[in-house]
C-alpha cells in the first residue's frame, strides 16, 4: 500500500522537539496499516496532581474529519511557543494539567476514511448499548465493516485506537478531581455544536449543574459566540458512545469527582454554503478545503479551546454547590430536557 507521510504526525513530532522536555510524549500502541506502523501518541503539559484540574483534548477519532485533528494541533502549536517565555502560561500549567491526543485515528486520517484501517467507526465501538430509539446503521452496525458505522463484531475487544483513548484517559484525567475531554469533530449543520452525554439515552447526566454553569459562563465571556451547547441525545441516540463509557467508568471508579465529556461538532455547511463545489469531494463535505477559509476556523475555535482550560482551571469560582447546584440543574432540564425548540 502506497500511502504519503502523515503531515499531522510530524507536526506533532516537531513540536516535541521544539517544547525541550516540557512536553511530554506517551506512546500507546502501533496501528498497522499494510507495511507501516503508525504510532499512537499523546501528549501531557503540567502538573500531574491529581487534586488539581486536567482537560484533555482530542481530535481525528473519526479520519475522514481532518479539521478536528487541525484544530487540536493548532492550540498545542499556540502553546508550545509560549513556552519560553509566557511566565502566565506557566503559572497556568502549575495549577492544572493538559493532555492532547491529536490523532486518535491516524490509519483513517491516512486512508481518508472515518474508520479505522479495520472498518470500524471508533464512537461506536465502546461496549454500551442504545436503550432505544437508535437509528438504523447510523446509530451502529453489526453488518459489515464495508457499512459505515461499523460497530466491530459483538463481545470483540475494543479497536486498538478507542482502546488506547480510553486508557489515556482513565490514566491521564479520570483521577483528577475535575477533568474536561473536548473531542473535536465536523458536524453537518450550519452551527457549530458542543454535545454532551448521553448519547445512548435521552436520560439527564448526574454533572447537568456543572454543564448548565459552564454554558452560562460561556454565555457570558464568549461574546457572540456561535456554539450550541446540548445533549448528543436531542439529535439521534447511538450504540458505543466512547464517551458515555468513560463518563459510566467516572462514575463507577471515581464517584466523587466530575468529570464533563464534549463533542465539538463543527458545522461543515458553513464551508459548504461558501463554497458548494465542497459537496462533490469527499474531503470537502467535512473539511473546509480553501485555506484562508480553514485559518478562519481555526482561529475562531483556539479562543474557545483557551476558554475550556481556563473554565477547568478556575472551576471552583463557577461551579454550583449545594442549593445553587439544585437550581442549576432544575434550570438546566428546562434549557435542554423539558422544553422542545
Amino acid at each position: 500500500m502506497d500511502l504519503k507521510p502523515l503531515p499531522e504526525l510530524e507536526q506533532l513530532l516537531q513540536l516535541h522537539s521544539q517544547a525541550g522536555g516540557l512536553l511530554q510524549m506517551h506512546d500507546l500502541g502501533r496501528v498497522s496499516l499494510g507495511e507501516r506502523e503508525l504510532p499512537l501518541l499523546a501528549f501531557t503539559l503540567g502538573n500531574a496532581d491529581p487534586s488539581l484540574p486536567a482537560v484533555g483534548y482530542f481530535g481525528g477519532v473519526h479520519g475522514l474529519e481532518r479539521i478536528g485533528s487541525e484544530v487540536v494541533l493548532a492550540f498545542l502549536r499556540s502553546l508550545v511557543p509560549r513556552l519560553r517565555w509566557d511566565e502566565s502560561l506557566h503559572r497556568m500549567l502549575s495549577a492544572m494539567r493538559l493532555v492532547f491526543m491529536p490523532l486518535v485515528n491516524p490509519g483513517g486520517l491516512l486512508m481518508g476514511t472515518r474508520a479505522n484501517p479495520n472498518g470500524v467507526d471508533l464512537m461506536r465501538n465502546a461496549p454500551i448499548s442504545a436503550e432505544a430509539g437508535a437509528p438504523a446503521l447510523v446509530g451502529g452496525q453489526r453488518i459489515s465493516a464495508r457499512l459505515p458505522w461499523y460497530r466491530g463484531p459483538q463481545g470483540a475487544a475494543m479497536e486498538l485506537e478507542s482502546a488506547a483513548l480510553c486508557k489515556l484517559v482513565q490514566e491521564q484525567l479520570l483521577p483528577h478531581r475535575f477533568s474536561i475531554a473536548v473531542d473535536c469533530h465536523s458536524g453537518f449543520g450550519f452551527v457549530d455544536r458542543i454535545w454532551f452525554p448521553f448519547a445512548h439515552t435521552a436520560r439527564p447526566i448526574e454533572h447537568l449543574a456543572e454543564l448548565h454553569a459552564l454554558a452560562r459562563i460561556q454565555d457570558s465571556t464568549l461574546l457572540h459566540h456561535r456554539y450550541m451547547m446540548e445533549p448528543q441525545s436531542r439529535h439521534y441516540l447511538c450504540h458505543g458512545d466512547l464517551w458515555d463509557h468513560l463518563y459510566l467508568a467516572s462514575r463507577r471508579d471515581h464517584g466523587e469527582h466530575a468529570f464533563l465529556p464534549l463533542t465539538l461538532e463543527m458545522g461543515s455547511w458553513l464551508w459548504i454554503k461558501k463554497n458548494p463545489r465542497q459537496l462533490f469531494s469527499r474531503y470537502g463535505i467535512f473539511n473546509p478545503l480553501i485555506e484562508h477559509r480553514q485559518q478562519r476556523v481555526l482561529r475562531r475555535h483556539l479562543v474557545w479551546l483557551d476558554f475550556i482550560a481556563r473554565a477547568a482551571m478556575s472551576h471552583e469560582r463557577w461551579r454550583p454547590q449545594g442549593l445553587a447546584r439544585e437550581l442549576a440543574r432544575e434550570a438546566a432540564l428546562d434549557r435542554w430536557y423539558r422544553r422542545q425548540r
